[in-house]
């Protein structure tokens, strides 16, 4: 190429729309097998949600940090007996979500051979900002359904936390009953397996 001229521009091949073809569903067995035959790396950005192995939603810097000061204080409030896990997964019938942070019944060493289920987690906390339609949704359902009694999704972009009690219904039809919203001004109270526990300002769990 001579000196003063400008390299050729190439565009860009196009990408292949994906085919629409039958998917399959796993089991909870199945995505273990995978993962213990090295199929699924342990370090893969997925999980198990409902017989579908689906993608993580990546994370920016302010859901980090939403998700270590959540970490950090949930874990100078819980009495003996209890723990905070972040993202690492628990187990229902049909699958292995890895939420945010999550408030565990039990000893750490009780875990050794096996993931926890949804009775001995009182408490999720989901992170949403690009995830917000997804952790509404799919995951809400999943949670209810799996007996988890306390579910916050803490909304980065409206700066609020809303919180999800009493789960019921059956199957598909399994929901929260009640649903409150805290704004960046005010406390949560905390109250695990009917101890209370103190209140949480708001405006310390956002980023």
């Amino acid at each position: 190429m001579s000196v003063g001229t400008s390299p050729a521009i190439v565009a860009a091949p196009k990408a292949k729309a994906a085919p629409v073809l039958p998917h399959w569903r796993f089991s909870v067995a199945q995505y273990h097998e995978m993962i213990r035959t090295g199929i699924l790396d342990e370090d893969a950005p997925v999980e198990l949600i409902e017989g579908w192995i689906i993608t993580k939603m990546p994370k920016n810097p302010p859901h980090c940090l939403s998700n270590d000061l959540t970490n950090n204080a949930l874990t100078k409030m819980l009495p003996s007996g209890y723990f905070v896990r972040t993202q690492q997964p628990f187990t229902t019938d049909d699958s292995e979500p890895e939420p945010d942070v999550m408030v565990v019944k039990g000893e750490l060493r009780e875990f050794f051979e096996r993931h926890p289920n949804g009775t001995e987690i009182p408490l999720i906390v989901e992170i949403a900002d690009a995830s917000l339609a997804r952790d509404r949704k799919l995951k809400r359902r999943l949670y209810a359904r799996a007996g988890v009694a306390m579910y916050w999704i803490i909304n980065v972009n409206k700066r609020q936390i809303e919180v999800y009690t009493e789960p019921e219904g059956a199957a598909e039809k399994t929901d929260y009953r009640v649903r409150r919203d805290y704004h960046a001004e005010e406390e949560i109270p905390l109250t695990i397996d009917g101890l209370e526990l103190g209140h949480l300002a708001v405006n310390a769990l956002l980023p």
